[in-house]
């Protein structure tokens, strides 16, 4: 277990789209995870997410999660 701080938030918004919310603080239904792209591969190997969010999330999703994850890890 980690604090919030030290993790990344996935979110998921009113109108739809899952996105980072990399300020924690936009509305909609969050899920967090730790600030690597290998903890969303295991967040999507055993459907975290898609537990978290009730409905089933495209690869073109995860895919767009991976490269935000990767622009955050290189900084």
């Amino acid at each position: 277990m980690k604090g919030k701080k030290e993790m990344l938030r996935v979110l998921k918004t009113t109108e739809g789209p899952i996105v980072l919310d990399v300020t924690g603080k936009k509305n909609g239904r969050g899920a967090y995870l730790c600030k690597s792209v290998e903890c969303l591969k295991k967040a999507k190997k055993n459907k975290g997410l898609e537990r978290s969010f009730k409905m089933s999330i495209p690869n073109e999703v995860y895919e767009d999660l991976e490269k935000e994850f990767g622009e955050i890890e290189a900084e």
